[in-house]
């Protein structure tokens, strides 16, 4: 009985359309990536990894201000990096499980993201881009009216390091897997075409030959039983 009802949860698993994929979302502060990633998760399996969630829930627990005035910089900072290291478990747990995410993150890095996407990558998933991308003046309009704003010339050196990373990130990821979303004006056009871009990677069939091969090794395997002719 227990036998059987492993592999019945193992089937489901790997037959998960999001299993081995990943989505990571680039965009500097105000550029809506938040609002995108909650619109474009829905019922297809994606799991998100966000520290920034933990660490908003953090700065609540311990009443900082979301102003992160610079007297509060020590505890703030100690908020930051539990939240990292939680992010990091819920990370890893997901990735041994092969399990769909979206991942969460400006893009100022691109050479940390593009490492981060190859150990992905070695692990069997496919990697995908959505660039979240819009003007500065809407971006600095836009962190104004976050609860947790930054300082302008913080939203201006981000926008302007993620501008530059464009090209860096179309040759990691390839046209096939990098999407730009102009998101100057969200409309419900915007979020339909954005469900279907995501459901479709979700439920496209995994290309990388590592992730074929895991996905092949955690199916069930028939049982032979022997049995010994009867004699008379």
């Amino acid at each position: 009985m227990h036998t059987f009802l492993s592999f019945q949860n193992l089937e489901e698993g790997v037959n998960d359309p999001a299993k081995l994929k990943a989505i990571f979302l680039a965009g500097g502060p105000g550029s809506g990536k938040s609002f995108v990633q909650n619109q474009v998760k829905g019922d297809l399996g994606f799991k998100v990894v966000n520290s920034d969630d933990l660490f908003e829930k953090g700065m609540k627990q311990h009443g900082l201000d979301p102003k992160m005035p610079p007297e509060e910089e020590e505890v703030r900072d100690k908020v930051r990096k539990n939240a990292k290291e939680k992010t990091k478990k819920r990370h890893d747990l997901y990735t041994h499980g092969r399990l769909g995410m979206i991942i969460d993150g400006t893009g100022k890095d691109h050479e940390e993201l593009r490492r981060h996407s190859e150990r992905l990558r070695a692990l069997g998933y496919d990697t995908h881009m959505i660039f979240v991308n819009t003007s500065l003046p809407v971006a600095l309009e836009r962190n104004k009216k976050r609860p947790r704003s930054v300082p302008d010339h913080i939203v201006t050196h981000a926008w302007n390091a993620v501008q530059n990373n464009i090209g860096h990130f179309q040759d990691h990821f390839g046209s096939d897997h990098f999407h730009i979303v102009d998101n100057n004006k969200t409309d419900e056009n915007l979020l339909h075409k954005l469900h279907k871009h995501v459901r479709k990677i979700a439920t496209s069939a995994v290309r990388n030959p590592i992730g074929k091969k895991w996905i092949e090794s955690q199916k069930p395997r028939p049982v032979v039983q022997n049995f010994t002719p009867w004699q008379k």
